[in-house]
């Protein structure tokens, strides 16, 4: 009876065992980052390693306009102590227009990063921060596309950029058997009818921060108003609608005419191989350019030639290059050429001044307004503007400078070991810079605390924005077909292939085999006990004397 007992408790026991050894070992969780299954079941998995030999990456990025203001005066946030003295300063606040990227990197973990196209509106960034905006439109590859995906888009109400019939266009492909060998990989392109940038320059210090030690500086200021609207020259957030005219007027830059952005990414051939290069290519068309449109002192900038960025890597130093097709501007004022911007002149300075007092006692400036001066160029109050003369121009208060620059290219080539060995190439340029510079004389009238912390320029606009990045392995990108892999032995089907061994990211890898073993090792001894038979007869049967009855019979 007791053998019989103690054979039907021990399955109980064993399961009993299992339970309570279960307990810590399900208290240990295994952290792992799942990866979501595709929405299209025959798209390609979301990350996996790429089954081609080409290996390509490229970047291209085209911007219509970037508006900063303080420029350079923020330190960038970095993790490590101290990072951040080695990093670039960025702009107290950044904002584009017409903005079209491309991007290509075969090695992305994630199989719809491999190419990438976008066209975005309008793009902001404060303090370097930069959120995606809404309204813009991207492709992905994988899976690969067709067809380009392509709206009509609208900025967001601002104080800064007006546009009007702004259009994208992105386009990204991929093959999953050549990967990036499917000519242009990466395309995206911008277009709008017209733009009007920066009605107010709120960086501008407060004329009412300026002392007094200058008594005919403070008298000529007190006649000029706000300087942040340049004197009544810019129009201004006066009204409830602070947006820029669509037609230009009262604003610092203007384009009335059709602008339009282009960002590729794709291979091309290598003479005498059949390996191909990386290519990466950003372009801009634009007419006309106003300056202080809708004042006597407003200027136009005629673009000859339209800017061309494009950078090459075959994989070595000696044979990536970048070309670059600077742009020729001519100013205008009225129809007549004052000055040209080229690569042998690549800025002018305009220096913006308020009439002094002394000015209009001299002989011919008695009707000289109280507006600012631009230039040589002073407005009267019957005679439109008037040149000044070098006397009269001696006379001018000059508060800040007009910089207008092209072209600033800037390029950079390195070899680069990871993540393949090749040559990496980069390179970036402007088609029109025009910054706001404080004077010295600005500078003199403020106070000690707001002197020192005048940054060295108030406000930046950028027209034509390009850069072009391209990286391709030694030797070139392998266009090749791969070869199919080998049957395994016996025929049938490979089994799908798979990581040799998993990341141990905790100790409870190396708690659940020992779980495992140890309640198999027990299941197994209860399994034994149960159903081993009971032992008959021998001595030892024979020995054991008879217990007696509790109740003898009689």
């Amino acid at each position: 009876m007791r053998r019989r007992l103690a054979r039907s408790a021990a399955l109980p026991l064993a399961a009993a065992m299992v339970v309570l050894a279960a307990g810590p070992a399900a208290g240990q969780t295994i952290p792992t980052t799942p990866v979501p299954p595709p929405a299209d079941p025959d798209a390609p998995p979301a990350s996996g390693p790429t089954k081609t030999k080409a290996k390509a990456i490229g970047e291209a990025g085209t911007a219509l306009g970037m508006v900063r203001l303080l420029p350079q005066a923020v330190p960038t946030d970095a993790i490590l102590p101290g990072a951040e003295e080695d990093l670039p300063k960025q702009s107290a606040l950044e904002g584009g227009f017409g903005l079209s990227n491309a991007q290509v990197d075969s090695e992305a973990y994630l199989t719809y990063e491999r190419s990438i196209a976008s066209a975005a509106p309008a793009g902001v960034a404060i303090g370097g921060n930069s959120p995606m905006p809404p309204g813009s439109v991207t492709q992905t590859a994988l899976p690969d596309n067709e067809k380009p995906v392509s709206t009509g888009i609208n900025a967001p109400d601002n104080p800064l950029v007006n546009l009007s019939a702004l259009n994208g266009s992105a386009h990204a492909r991929w093959s999953e058997e050549l990967g990036p060998c499917v000519g242009t990989m990466a395309d995206a392109s911008t277009s709008t009818a017209s733009a009007s940038l920066v009605n107010s320059i709120p960086t501008m210090p407060d004329l009412g921060q300026l002392n007094g030690s200058d008594s005919g500086a403070e008298e000529a200021l007190s006649k000029l108003g706000s300087f942040a609207d340049l004197g009544g020259m810019l129009s201004g957030q006066r009204t409830n609608d602070a947006k820029p005219a669509a037609d230009g007027k009262g604003s610092l830059v203007s384009a009335p005419n059709t602008l339009s952005t282009r960002s590729t990414v794709r291979l091309v051939d290598m003479p005498g191989t059949d390996r191909k290069a990386v290519e990466s290519t950003s372009t801009m068309q634009v007419a006309d350019i106003n300056i202080l449109k809708g004042t006597p002192l407003g200027l136009t900038v005629k673009v000859a030639s339209q800017p061309t960025l494009r950078v090459l890597s075959t994989g070595k130093a000696e044979t990536s290059k970048v070309e670059y097709k600077a742009p020729v501007l001519t100013i205008e004022r009225n129809g007549e050429e004052l000055f040209t911007l080229d690569a042998a002149n690549p800025t002018a300075d305009i220096p913006v001044g308020v009439p002094t007092e002394g000015m209009k006692k001299l002989p011919g400036y008695e009707q000289v307004k109280d507006a600012p001066v631009v230039g040589d160029l002073a407005q009267t109050m019957n005679d439109g503007v008037k040149a000044l003369n070098d006397t009269a121009a001696k006379k001018v208060l000059d508060l800040g400078v007009l910089r207008l620059s092209i072209a600033e290219l800037t390029k950079r080539g390195s070899e680069q070991a990871e993540p393949f060995k090749g040559y990496q190439q980069g390179a970036s340029a402007r088609l029109l810079d025009l910054q706001i510079l404080p004077t010295q004389k600005l500078k003199s009238l403020l106070p000690g605390d707001a002197a020192e912390k005048l940054p060295s320029s108030l406000a930046q606009v950028s027209l034509g924005e390009q850069i072009a990045r391209a990286f391709a392995p030694t030797g070139g990108v392998d266009c090749s077909k791969p070869e199919p892999a080998a049957p395994p032995e016996g025929g049938g089907a490979a089994p799908p292939a798979g990581p040799d061994k998993l990341a141990q990211t905790s100790g409870a890898y190396a708690s659940v085999p020992i779980f495992w073993t140890g309640t198999a090792m027990l299941l197994i001894g209860a399994v034994l006990v149960a159903v081993s038979p009971g032992r008959r007869g021998g001595s030892a049967a024979a020995a054991a004397p008879p217990k007696p009855s509790p109740r003898p019979r009689e």
